[in-house]
């Protein structure tokens, strides 16, 4: 058929508006009648044909007015106008009327009409001009494509967006607007709308629009665009399928406001993150972790933490007095480094590649280097690309915290990444910022935490100290959290007379204060211990220092601060095996005896120190050959996690089941109890009882007569003798005759001369006298006085001391 010829796609005018045709003869009825006039009307042909159209369609009190029109019309008057009219369902309704006289050879004439229903015509009319108006007013880009997914129509505005004149798109396609890859996702959209449909609401798409080649330029920037279409399909009033209609958005400006507010929740997100991640612990290292932990892959894809090594070294004096670190290429250590990029160098310059190190390696910067550059200004520098091919963007933040340049913080971006902006700096800058204040926190924290550490180590005896009759072993521990020492303590005082005192204390409270407050304490009991008073004397005289510890205040009206501490002061008798116990509040010693379990010796445990008011008691107990005696603060048994009780249950445990070797004891006991414990420092004392030999003591009574000099000297000698003890002899004569003839001349009673053979050999002479002797210096002309004089400069040592019922003076020399 000839072009234009055929079958209509469904659609049509007639879709959308009512129309009716009807003929009238020439008697002025009707003659035919359409089916549009029967749907129309709402009335039948075999009804309408040869009825009046003016008594059937026409109001009664139009019937004359519809009458006259009628007779005009058939007399060949044209007529066009408005007619009420009632439809099918009996509605009364205007119509539109276009009557058109009959054109007849001979006689009368007939008319035929067409009817419009009015009202339907001007809801269309309205439509159209509200379409109208919007698709050629609007600043949003609409098209229109029809089933063949060819545009037919677009407005001034999707012209604009596109770059064409806007007579230049009927006809177009997708891929003659779009790059390949968008117009295919375009195409496929409208297909997947005309099918289902169902509208498909803001597509993004995203590049240059292509010119068509024919197009003049219209002057508009070429470059990147962002686009959100909504598709739409176009159906008739039966439902037809017609095509599809798009609205267009460039969002472009509002994709990068929206990249720039997420870039703006990402750093807020990042710098709170940075706030409750950065400076959990006040170490060094693990905050620098910390701060990597945050940032990668977050901000950066490679990073890394250098810190000068004065620094770690916990040097006092300011850290950037060291050397090399005033022109900033002082020796750093990289202390953490993290990345998600392999093979990647870290430090970048443009001098080339730097020596990389390692993390916990060593590394000076080039005076020239951007990182020199850094340190030495304190300001951040992004250094041009290096060499290598993974990296494209570097940033150098120096660690500045109180005006001091701890270190350098180094970032990186890898290919396909962002290179660092103005903003990107300020939040590195600030997130570093934050870093430094904490690694300055640790750094401070390190350097008190080790001085008190050493002043505590520094009042503790070094070593295994000796002990006669007794093995010793002790372990110190600071607490697992690695907070502030602690005040626990220990000693081992050797006494004249083959005894030994033991000592354990705790004083309440953490930090360099505890520490101090130890140090007094320890001091005191050694003091006190020359003295040779007995336990619960001690223990006096402590609480009274320990109360004058708080004594003094800084301020009139401030209330001295108070310092308690536990305590046990032991003294054992290696001669008798017996050991003197007195308790400040502290927890009871531990006894094992070989093949009995460990069981808790019942002291009493008295007041703390500082608190006074209360006298202590003394307890004596006899230990037998191969007992241990163990000393103990309450980090080892004490925990959060459980009652004392099961800590003291666990100690005797471990005590009875443990090893035969002290040394392995102790640590076997620490295996079994830190596991659970460790929340305070632990000390822990352990003497394992080792009886003399027989012929290791000489012991004779002699009466208060002036023989008994003899005497003495005669068994004195002969005991140093058959122990193969010659060297001592002649010394050891003339020292015993000055002391027990001192003792017949100012003391009173039997005379008591007792030799101990140990590390040294001990001599020491009894009387029932209380008179303590006491060296002067004697004159040209005195007869006496020399006697003492001669005692210390012969002897290693000597001394006196009290017991109940005399004294004691005693001397040693060294075998």
């Amino acid at each position: 058929m000839p072009g234009g010829w055929g079958y209509g796609q469904p659609g049509s005018i007639y879709d959308y508006i009512r129309v009716a045709t009807f003929a009238i003869g020439p008697d002025g009825l009707i003659s035919q009648w359409s089916s549009r006039a029967a749907e129309f009307f709402g009335v039948p042909a075999t009804e309408a044909v040869g009825a009046d159209p003016v008594t059937a369609f026409v109001p009664r009190e139009l019937w004359q007015r519809g009458r006259s029109r009628l007779e005009r019309i058939l007399a060949g008057e044209e007529w066009i106008g408005t007619a009420p009219y009632r439809d099918g369902a009996g509605s009364e309704s205007l119509a539109e009327l276009y009557v058109m006289p009959d054109c007849a050879t001979s006689g009368a004439a007939g008319a035929t009409c067409l009817a419009v229903d009015l009202g339907r015509l001007r809801r269309i009319e309205t439509d159209l001009a509200a379409s109208e108006a919007v698709f050629g007013q609007t600043p949003t880009g609409f098209f229109l494509f029809d089933l063949d997914l060819k545009l037919q129509r677009v407005n001034d505005a999707f012209a604009a967006g596109i770059g064409l004149p806007r007579t230049e798109f009927e006809g177009l396609g997708p891929h003659d607007l779009f790059l390949p890859g968008e117009a295919d996702r375009l195409a496929l959209a409208m297909r997947k709308v005309l099918a289902s449909g169902e509208p498909v609401l803001d597509l993004r798409f995203t590049g240059t629009a292509p010119r068509v080649a024919a197009a003049p330029r219209t002057g508009r920037s070429e470059g990147v665009r962002r686009w959100a279409i909504s598709l739409y399909r176009l159906n008739s009033s039966a439902g037809h399928p017609m095509g599809v209609a798009g609205q267009v958005l460039d969002v472009t400006s509002r994709h990068v406001a929206e990249r720039e507010a997420a870039g703006v929740r990402r750093s807020l997100a990042l710098l709170n993150e940075a706030s409750s991640h950065i400076g959990s612990t006040l170490d060094l290292e693990t905050t620098a972790k910390e701060l990597l932990d945050v940032i990668v892959p977050q901000f950066c894809d490679l990073a890394s933490v250098d810190l000068y090594t004065a620094l770690l070294s916990g040097d006092a004096g300011p850290i950037s007095a060291g050397p090399g670190q005033a022109d900033g290429c002082g020796e750093l250590r990289r202390v953490a480094v993290s990345s998600v990029v392999g093979g990647a160098a870290s430090v970048l310059g443009p001098e080339g590649t730097v020596t990389v190190a390692e993390a916990g390696g060593t590394l000076c910067y080039p005076r020239r280097s951007p990182h020199a550059r850094a340190l030495r200004t304190g300001r951040s520098v992004v250094p041009q690309p290096g060499p290598d091919p993974l990296l494209r963007s570097t940033l150098v933040v120096p660690l500045v915290a109180r005006d001091q340049v701890l270190g350098l913080v180094q970032l990186s971006r890898a290919i396909g990444s962002e290179p660092f902006d103005a903003r990107d700096v300020a939040i590195a800058e600030e997130l570093v910022a934050r870093a430094a204040v904490c690694v300055d926190n640790a750094r401070l924290y390190r350097r008190e935490h080790e001085r008190a550490l050493i002043l505590q180590r520094s009042l503790l005896p070094p070593g295994n100290p000796a002990a006669t009759g007794l093995e010793i072993a002790r372990r110190y521990l600071p607490s697992n959290n690695n907070t502030e020492v602690g005040g626990d303590w220990f000693d081992v005082i050797p006494l004249p007379g083959s005894r030994t005192a033991l000592v354990i204390g705790d004083v309440m409270g953490r930090g360099l204060r505890a520490a101090v407050a130890m140090g007094q304490l320890r001091t005191a009991v050694r003091t006190l211990a020359m003295l040779d008073l007995d336990p619960a004397e001690v223990l006096t005289a402590l609480d009274e220092i320990a109360r004058g510890l708080g004594g003094d205040t800084s301020s009139p009206g401030e209330d001295p601060e108070l310092y308690l501490a536990t305590c046990i002061y032991a003294v054992y008798d290696a001669v008798t095996q017996r050991c003197v116990f007195a308790n400040a509040g502290h927890l009871p010693p531990a006894l094992l005896t070989e093949g009995e379990p460990a069981q808790m010796l019942a002291v009493p445990p008295g007041l703390p120190l500082g608190v006074g008011g209360e006298p202590f008691e003394e307890v004596e107990v006899t230990l037998e050959d191969g007992a241990v005696l163990g000393l103990y603060t309450d980090g080892l048994v004490e925990s959060r996690k459980h009652q004392l009780d099961e800590g003291l249950r666990a100690f005797r445990t471990a005590l009875t089941g443990g090893s035969k070797q002290l040394e392995q004891l102790c640590d076997e006991v620490l295996d079994e109890l830190i596991p659970h414990h460790g929340e305070d420092d632990i000390a822990l004392l352990m003497a394992k009882v080792q009886a003399l030999p027989e012929d290791a003591v000489g012991d004779w009574r002699l009466p208060s007569e002036p023989t008994s000099v003899a005497k003495a000297r005669e068994l004195a000698c002969g005991w140093l003798l058959v122990r193969g003890l010659d060297d001592l002899v002649d010394t050891t004569e003339l020292l015993v005759s000055e002391l027990v003839t001192n003792a017949l001349r100012h003391g009173r009673g039997e005379i008591r001369l007792r030799l101990l053979r140990d590390r040294t050999m001990v001599c020491e002479v009894w009387d029932d006298g209380y008179a303590q002797p006491r060296q002067r210096r004697a004159q040209e002309t005195d007869e006496g006085g020399r006697g003492l004089q001669l005692v210390s400069l012969l002897a290693e040592r000597w001394g006196s001391r009290r017991t109940p019922n005399g004294k004691i003076v005693w001397f040693e020399l060294t075998m």
